[in-house]
């Protein structure tokens, strides 16, 4: 029997504020409207992407050292997670529309500070400009998707925004060794940048003329103190798990761990005091009461701990195999064609199977990931490793927007701007996790033997290691799934 998969999302989406009422628009204005959010939402995926792989080419322009290499990636991130929350509050209340459009010209403006960097420390400060502008416009565009298109859309929409994120991965791959190998106008690593300023300002565009604007209609204040208690707890998170395995796990890594605790254990009770006072927290964790929204955060960092292998598949290629980076960033070409298929497929497999998907989704990464981690031990890839890449790839397009739809259909359109925030923080914390703990042993296992035999045993090892992960998740989503059923 066929089960609507919108009625998963049990709170009214007309609730938003009138301002956001998708009745009052048409299907051709909430198209053009959805145009612009999913062209903001390819530039950070393809950020994320294009800069990896011109590392070793801005080290050999700048002079970089391996610290401020490691910094270039990680004060982006680090800014990311932390700011989210924060970002989506804004938006909640002083209306996502203007908070996106802030966001997205900080990103813009950043991008431009990155390409005329003159050194390793002031590109580091322009990419951490460049991350908190895109904390700032991120969650905007789940929370405008969450109060803006009815119910029937949703599956859609959330769909079509994994495929923008499959093709940002695949144009970010390809485009940026493309863009190194040809340097046009002259430029190397800068076109990397400055390639956002187009797309970033295509997304102003559309999101001044055709996005409507909508946010939380009791415009609660912003809590400061939760915001400060919040962000330093990201901070004390995200930054050793980036940065301990480069710098040796010195000690105040694990000092800044340790501190995580007291300073989760102040944000929590700093809530609880607010919300009895009749004030308004920053995270009403009442939220996590939901079992469906809590097992939903739980997949998210687990999915996100697949970061390992876009970490350790270019190293196994380039540094184990010797290939240059544009050959590394073909290769990843099956994965990203997976990762665009999967979202394309979404629409009726959630008609068949409701959020079931979810498990479909968990199963091929387990599967896939499987495969081209046994393939790996013959050092010279063959068609069952780029078939696994295929598979997985598959599995990441569906789990994306699935996991995503279903912890913001818990939540009612006013806090859709915090839901929001909240998920994608969990998917960037399972990120840094995933680089840190999973990546490490990848490390490990090369530390005295730098042969490609070594480089494949490695990847096999790590990689196999996150497809029993995802095994074990597609038992968490077919619980999650009936859970979510059962809510209607």
């Amino acid at each position: 029997m066929k089960s609507d998969p919108s009625q998963a999302m049990h709170t009214d989406l007309g609730a938003a504020t009138p301002l956001a009422a998708p009745q009052m628009r048409t299907t051709r204005a909430n198209r053009l409207a959805l145009a612009a959010l999913l062209t903001g939402a390819f530039l950070s995926p393809l950020d994320y992407f294009i800069v990896n792989l011109a590392l070793p080419t801005i080290r050999d322009a700048l002079g970089a050292s391996a610290a401020e290499l490691q910094l270039i990636v990680s004060v982006y991130t680090s800014a990311f997670a932390v700011l989210l929350v924060t970002g989506g509050r804004l938006g909640d209340r002083f209306g996502r529309k203007r908070v996106f459009m802030a966001g997205m010209a900080g990103f813009v403006a950043a991008s431009i500070l990155c390409a005329a960097a003159p050194s390793g420390a002031l590109l580091i400060g322009a990419r951490l400009l460049q991350g908190s502008s895109a904390a700032i416009l991120v969650p905007q565009i789940l929370a405008t998707i969450r109060s803006t298109f009815p119910k029937a859309q949703q599956t859609k929409v959330m769909s079509l925004y994994g495929f923008v994120y499959g093709f940002a991965s695949v144009a970010g791959q390809l485009g940026g060794g493309l863009l190194i190998a040809l340097r046009p106008f002259g430029l190397a690593w800068q076109s990397i940048f400055l390639i956002n300023v187009p797309v970033g300002a295509l997304a102003l565009l559309g999101a001044w003329r055709f996005v409507p604007e909508s946010r939380s209609a009791d415009r609660a204040r912003i809590d400061v103190t939760g915001l400060v208690l919040l962000s330093l707890f990201f901070a004390l998170v995200i930054y050793p798990l980036t940065q301990g395995r480069e710098a040796g796990w010195p000690p105040s890594t694990f000092i800044a761990l340790a501190a995580s605790v007291p300073a989760l254990g102040a944000f929590v009770a700093v809530q609880h005091r607010k919300k009895r006072a009749g004030g308004d927290p920053l995270v009403d964790l009442a939220l996590f009461r939901n079992p469906v929204f809590s097992a939903g955060l739980a997949l998210a960092f687990c999915f996100y701990c697949d970061s390992v292998f876009f970490l350790t598949y270019g190293i196994y290629l380039q540094s184990g195999l010797r290939w240059s980076a544009l050959a590394a960033g073909v290769a990843i070409f099956p994965f990203g064609v997976g990762s665009i298929l999967g979202p394309l497929l979404s629409p009726a497999l959630v008609r068949r199977t409701g959020n079931h998907v979810l498990s479909a989704g968990f199963a091929a990464l387990a599967a896939g990931f499987a495969v081209t981690a046994a393939a790996a031990e013959r050092v010279v890839p063959g068609g069952a490793f780029y078939a696994g890449l295929l598979l997985a790839g598959v599995g990441h397009g569906l789990v994306l927007p699935n996991v995503v739809r279903i912890v913001i259909g818990e939540i009612d359109p006013g806090r859709a701007g915090l839901a929001a925030s909240i998920v994608t923080s969990m998917l960037q914390i399972g990120s840094a996790f995933g680089a840190t703990a999973i990546g490490g042993l990848f490390f490990t296992l090369i530390a005295h033997e730098a042969t490609p035999v070594a480089y494949a045993h490695a990847y096999r090892v790590s990689i196999g290691v996150v497809a029993g992960l995802f095994a074990a998740c597609v038992v968490v989503a077919g619980i999650l799934s009936a859970r979510a059923h059962r809510r209607v």
